[in-house]
């Protein structure tokens, strides 16, 4: 059976893939861990916030593509490498967390349910993904890399979360 969108959901998926790219150059490196501090993981969040699931996901998988196919989109750069650096399993974890965001999200619009769930779901898959390769890639204990890819990220993506939730909120009532 195949997939049907509306003109307004088609451009709301554009504006999110659209979004995702340029968020994805608002970065810092820290010197002790390959993974990066981004914008784009508020992105994900509020994308997650404003669509449904599938949707979600589909942002997510069109990004990836477009990074894997070279586009320097995958903060500062492109190509499937980035995908199998270190710090790919924090990519390929988005496919999974911030749909599970979207659908955990609920149908009532509210700030608290929307930060809890982001805490409690996409975030840590986003860590479990980027700890796994770093692990695998780099040869690392689970405690090294929960030093390298979690622990300097958690008061950030706190705050990105929150941002997001308060955004996702102003922008589902503006919908109604």
């Amino acid at each position: 059976m195949q997939q049907k969108f509306k003109t307004s959901e088609v451009a709301k998926i554009a504006m999110c893939v659209a979004l995702c790219c340029v968020t994805s150059f608002i970065v810092f490196p820290l010197p002790f861990t390959p993974g990066m501090v981004t914008a784009l993981t508020l992105t994900l969040s509020l994308t997650a916030y404003i669509l449904p699931p599938k949707q979600t996901f589909l942002v997510i998988f069109v990004y990836l593509l477009l990074g894997a196919a070279g586009l320097p989109i995958f903060a500062g750069t492109g190509g499937v490498g980035r995908l199998l650096s270190p710090a790919g399993g924090f990519y390929f974890a988005w496919l999974i967390g911030y749909p599970i965001l979207s659908w955990l999200k609920g149908t009532q619009v509210n700030f608290k349910r929307y930060l809890l769930v982001n805490i409690l779901t996409a975030i840590p898959i986003t860590y479990i993904g980027g700890i796994i390769s770093m692990v695998l890639i780099l040869e690392i204990t689970i405690w090294q890399a929960l030093t390298m890819a979690v622990l300097p990220f958690i008061f950030g993506d706190i705050l990105k979360a929150s941002a997001a939730a308060f955004l996702g909120v102003k922008l589902a009532r503006l919908n109604k």
